[in-house]
């Protein structure tokens, strides 16, 4: 975490490394994400080549839609509606812009697996479903 604060000067909320996937997903407080990323990625690729890894950075939010939302970039996400259930697991269900969904899952399910890890991690969501239209 320090080598993200020395390289974007933003402090990140969390920090994963997902050794499945072989990156590192960095989660910065909301309105900072442009900084953190830095002007045309430098800072991504700069936090690349000092770690090794692929690195990810999603903006935080209170609410777990919006978050999920975020998690799902680059994909355009209309709707996330989150439901809670008595005695077993929350679930999100989001639905994507239509011919979006190859996006939203990413090249070997890299981004929805995100954002189902993250939506486990902070907002104890058990699963996130793309649902169609």
């Amino acid at each position: 975490m320090n080598i993200f604060v020395n390289i974007t000067k933003v402090s990140p909320k969390d920090c994963i490394i997902d050794r499945k996937m072989d990156r590192i997903i960095f989660v910065v407080k909301r309105g900072s994400i442009g900084t953190a990323i830095g002007k045309q990625g430098i800072n991504v690729k700069k936090l690349k080549s000092a770690l090794a890894k692929d690195i990810e950075i999603i903006e935080d939010d209170d609410s777990p839609e919006v978050f999920i939302k975020n998690a799902l970039v680059p994909a355009t996400v209309e709707k996330v509606v989150v439901v809670r259930r008595k005695n077993k697991p929350d679930l999100a269900f989001v639905t994507i812009k239509q011919g979006q969904r190859g996006l939203a899952i990413g090249k070997d399910g890299r981004n929805i697996e995100r954002a189902r890890l993250l939506a486990k991690r902070h907002f104890d969501i058990e699963n996130v479903i793309l649902s169609d239209q």
